[in-house]
């Protein structure tokens, strides 16, 4: 889940010559970079004096997406809400997910080709894949098998109430894009607006209902994960990987979950 330490990891082996794939990034800088830009010049639009000048070829809107700056992907997913408010109707806002959804599995569809990339062109012996926290909920089949063929996949589980807590809270301090499968959001939605005492989505306030759900989502994800990496990965709690420092620490974490898994 966001905020356990899947990308600290990546940037920390980046350092010794691993090759840092992020599945967000491919998703924003490739699935979905179209389609970001293309709600950003209708919002342009809006405004004639920008209206003109793009009509007129006379200025150019691009994404400017980093592996630790997510922004346009973020601001593309957005909040489920109300408009008013800088919110997401709820028809965009599905429609918005279908398409995130679709993104997310072809980037990690990806994952063998780059790892060919990797190596052959760039000279990379090592490949980490920095995947999402949404993948549990893709609900793809062969995604998970496709990712095990290739790669060991590693479950950063949080530890303890305390630990649980703060990631949630730095979630909702800094949050990023997420994936909510329909049939949780639908729940979710309903709930929300029973205990607010609301009739419609888009009276909710897109922020409270964001920090809200969270807890929520984090939670639902749990046996997910857990189902992903009993027969087909291993699994590392946060404490342990925020003692890594370099190569040599995150190899021998490697080795203990392996030899532990060996042992269960």
């Amino acid at each position: 889940m966001s905020g356990v330490g899947k990308t600290h990891l990546s940037k920390t082996m980046r350092r010794y010559n691993w090759f840092h794939y992020s599945g967000d990034y491919r998703i924003g800088t490739r699935y979905l970079d179209e389609t970001i830009l293309d709600s950003i010049k209708q919002e342009a639009m809006r405004i004639p004096f920008l209206k003109e000048l793009l009509r007129k070829d006379w200025i150019y809107i691009r994404n400017n997406i980093k592996v630790d700056d997510l922004g346009p992907v973020l601001s593309y997913v957005g909040k489920l809400g109300n408009p008013e408010l800088g919110g997401v109707p709820l028809g965009a806002f599905q429609q918005r997910q279908a398409l995130y959804r679709q993104a997310e599995i072809n980037a990690m569809r990806d994952v063998p080709e780059f790892i060919r990339k990797a190596r052959e062109i760039y000279g990379y012996q090592h490949f980490v894949n920095d995947v999402g926290g949404s993948l549990c909920d893709m609900e793809e089949p062969g995604i998970i098998e496709l990712l095990a063929e290739h790669s060991l996949i590693l479950y950063i589980q949080a530890t303890g109430e305390d630990e649980e807590a703060e990631l949630i809270r730095r979630a909702q301090d800094d949050p990023k894009p997420l994936y909510f499968r329909p049939a949780f959001l639908q729940r979710q939605v309903q709930t929300y607006l029973q205990e607010r005492g609301l009739q419609y989505a888009a009276q909710m306030d897109p922020d409270d209902f964001t920090r809200w759900v969270f807890p929520h989502l984090f939670h639902s994800r749990i046996p997910h994960y857990e189902a992903i990496a009993r027969p087909l990965g291993y699994t590392v709690t946060s404490l342990e990987v925020n003692q890594v420092r370099d190569e040599a620490d995150f190899l021998a974490l490697l080795e203990l979950a392996i030899s532990r898994k060996q042992w269960d």
